[in-house]
């Protein structure tokens, strides 16, 4: 009798390849709720969360046979739940480009979608960000990279000298490595 919770995932895997139920069950113990958490975080709506984690779940039994991993368990798991949110999103009509006077529309594919998404995920992290930054270095970090002012034009514009300008602009980009360095992996990863 095997003890699936002390299975590894990629034991797992190959039981599931052999039509074994338990280890399907184990696999959806496992990863259920945390899937379900992160779908929700992404989509803010429950019923949607549950609907698109169950789709993976029952696209993964049902693909069991060809099932092949190049990955980890929960790396392709977490990785098809974001497809799954892109394609619910794109389905809404939130993203859409339209040419001339909007009666066209380009086809936007999934690898241009994604990337789209991410970026402006990683737009927003950033400002909230640069948001938290003390006033005066928020504001030569918008002066500078905003409207593109030299050291010197913010320095002359704040009546301050440049050494004190380029380092609060060096202080400024170590915030933001520093906060966002490892929220930006993720986000480019698309995990």
């Amino acid at each position: 009798m095997i003890n699936y919770s002390t299975c590894f995932d990629q034991e797992l895997v190959l039981l599931l390849k052999d039509d074994d139920d338990a280890a399907f069950k184990e696999i959806y113990l496992r990863y259920d709720k945390l899937l379900l958490i992160y779908a929700y975080k992404k989509l803010r709506n429950r019923e949607e969360a549950k609907d698109l984690v169950q789709d993976v779940f029952t696209w993964l039994w049902n693909s069991r046979k060809d099932f092949s991993l190049n990955t980890t368990l929960s790396g392709y798991l977490y990785k098809s739940v974001l497809n799954r949110i892109f394609d619910v999103v794109k389905h809404k009509g939130i993203i859409r480009k339209y040419v001339d006077s909007g009666k066209h529309y380009v086809e936007i594919s999934n690898e241009d979608t994604d990337y789209l998404i991410r970026e402006k995920d990683i737009a927003l992290l950033i400002e909230k960000e640069i948001l938290t930054m003390p006033p005066k270095m928020r504001e030569i970090y918008t002066l500078k990279k905003k409207y593109f002012l030299s050291t010197k034009e913010i320095a002359t514009e704040l009546s301050l000298s440049e050494h004190t300008v380029s380092t609060q602009m060096k202080r400024a980009l170590k915030h933001l490595k520093v906060k966002l360095g490892i929220i930006v992996l993720f986000v480019t990863v698309g995990f």
